[in-house]
């Protein structure tokens, strides 16, 4: 079992930047691969990146790719995402999730935070 809490979001103009923080429970932080989901108003919930265990492998939606970095530091517990070049269309609410295992995947996850809003303006 993990908890996971989500903090760093907020309002930022387009072109910006912003870094969202997900603290993690639980002494098995490790053994998890950590991804990082978001969902706009009327809309279905999308895969946005995700992180190996040892913080070797990364995989993102092609939406993001080039513009936003997944990391994890195992000693904090945490999982980070840093986005930059916002763009409005990345508004959204994110989530921070866990998967058990060690295939990272965009699909399959088990626990989930609460979510942190997002927005990007014009």
């Amino acid at each position: 079992q993990v908890q996971l809490v989500e903090s760093g979001g907020g309002l930022v103009q387009a072109g910006g930047s912003l870094r969202l923080s997900c603290a993690a429970s639980g002494r098995t932080f490790s053994s998890y691969v950590m991804g990082w989901f978001r969902q706009a108003p009327g809309k279905e919930r999308e895969f946005v990146a995700a992180v190996s265990w040892s913080d070797v492998s990364t995989i993102y939606a092609d939406s993001v790719q080039g513009r936003f970095t997944i990391f994890r530091d195992n000693a904090k517990n945490t999982v980070y995402l840093k986005m930059n070049s916002l763009k409005p269309e990345d508004t959204a609410v994110y989530f921070c999730a866990a998967r058990s295992g060690w295939t990272i995947t965009r699909t399959g996850y088990q626990y989930w935070g609460q979510g942190t809003q997002v927005t990007v303006s014009s």
